[in-house]
């Protein structure tokens, strides 16, 4: 199909699906207000004049946020009165990013990528040179920052093998995207190389952002004090996925006592109540974080971390971390801030999303793999009765973590080269 013709198809496709993308963003507002705000930011329309000029950076949802901070952070430090623009896609990432703004910054919800959302984004806020985080590329979006002449660079880019094969089958609409890049720097060497592949013109490797940010030192050392007041150490399901907490449960029934004392962090706050009702359907009695005052309760069976950007507390006061989304097929999350904390981690089969940074925390003793949840739940056990190897294991994840860091000063070095 010819470039020209997959670029209108797809334009016609987005502007038909745009009342039901509006609509599911209202129905979400249900049980997170912030979708329903400034809705029309979503088509483009923004309310206020701008001073053109601004970094921009586009950080889709709460991971992408984080690993953002790293990155203004090394921006501000490079160039001193630097002006941001951070944009968002979910309410997770937007309410993550107010904390990264300073006076003369702006922050805004990325349109929906349809011709006029995107041309009226652009002639809004007139960028000098735009960040898109990780593997945000949006064809019509690029499109029209080539044509109003501002820069876009992918950054902390990562590229999966089944990612690059849905883009080669739809390559008449993303090739061109991707050559639109002035710059792709990447994760590591296996990304580049499928960047390369995609069509982005130059790629190098700079690492990852992960690596270098900034641990929440008060809310880590909390943890720790909560967990040294502790009858019993802690094992945690970190970040959760569907169908996680239901394996463990079941298997976790089958534990002789004494036991660990679980806690159980979801991925997605809108499960939260979902998940407190898998608890009470096995038949374990719960405590919520949110119910905690200056301590947790050591009553409750398992342990509920319903709160938010408390993973650094969560860390200190688990020995023991499962690695959630890599005991379904889900690819994984990204064990780096655990290491960063000095929490082990013990990773399930799946961890396809974050294949490198598992493989060389594995290699340094950071983390290790198991091939089911039972395997995971009895290795977890046997390291919370063992403090020394969980000692040792946490030595060598912050050995790991300080290794790797220093991609936000490589990628903020490259970005000269484009007049920012």
């Amino acid at each position: 199909m010819p470039q020209a013709l997959a670029l209108r198809l797809y334009a016609a496709l987005l502007r038909l699906l745009t009342p039901a993308y509006l609509l599911r963003l209202w129905w979400r507002g249900r049980r997170e207000p912030l979708y329903r705000f400034a809705m029309g930011q979503r088509l483009g329309f923004y309310e206020r004049d701008t001073v053109p000029g601004r970094v921009w950076v586009h950080a889709v949802s709460l991971g992408e946020t984080r690993a953002a901070s790293a990155l203004v952070d090394a921006l501000r430090e490079r160039f001193p009165g630097v002006k941001v623009l951070i944009t968002h896609s979910t309410a997770t990432g937007r309410e993550a990013g107010t904390a990264l703004l300073r006076e003369g910054d702006a922050q805004a919800w990325l349109p929906y990528d349809t011709p006029g959302s995107v041309r009226r984004f652009v002639k809004h806020w007139r960028p000098e040179i735009g960040l898109l985080m990780e593997t945000e590329v949006w064809p019509l979006l690029l499109a029209e920052a080539e044509a109003a002449g501002v820069p876009m660079l992918l950054v902390n880019a990562r590229l999966s093998e089944n990612s690059l094969r849905q883009g080669q089958r739809f390559a008449a609409l993303l090739r061109p995207a991707a050559q639109r890049l002035k710059l792709a720097l990447a994760q590591t060497e296996a990304d580049a190389t499928r960047l390369r592949a995609m069509g982005v013109p130059e790629v190098r490797v700079a690492g990852n952002l992960k690596y270098d940010i900034a641990v929440d030192t008060a809310l880590l050392e909390r943890g720790r004090a909560w967990a040294a007041a502790l009858p019993r150490p802690v094992l945690m399901l970190a970040v959760s996925r569907e169908g996680e907490e239901a394996a463990l449960l079941a298997a976790w029934a089958r534990q002789p006592a004494p036991r660990p004392q679980l806690l159980i962090v979801p991925r997605h706050p809108q499960r939260f109540d979902e998940v407190a009702g898998l608890v009470a359907a096995a038949g374990l009695s719960l405590s919520r974080r949110s119910s905690w005052s200056d301590a947790p309760r050591t009553d409750a069976d398992v342990w509920l971390g319903d709160s938010m950007r408390e993973m650094p507390l969560y860390y200190g006061l688990a020995r023991v971390a499962l690695l959630g989304g890599s005991f379904e097929p889900l690819g994984g999350q990204n064990l780096i801030e655990a290491a960063a904390c000095g929490c082990p981690v013990l990773a399930g089969p799946h961890t396809f999303n974050f294949a490198e940074a598992t493989e060389l925390a594995l290699a340094a003793g950071a983390a290790e793999r198991c091939t089911a949840m039972g395997e995971a739940i009895a290795r977890g056990v046997a390291l919370c009765a063992d403090s020394d190897s969980a000692a040792s294991m946490s030595k060598r994840a912050l050995a790991f973590a300080a290794a790797h860091r220093g991609a936000a000063r490589r990628m903020v070095e490259a970005l000269p080269l484009y007049g920012s």
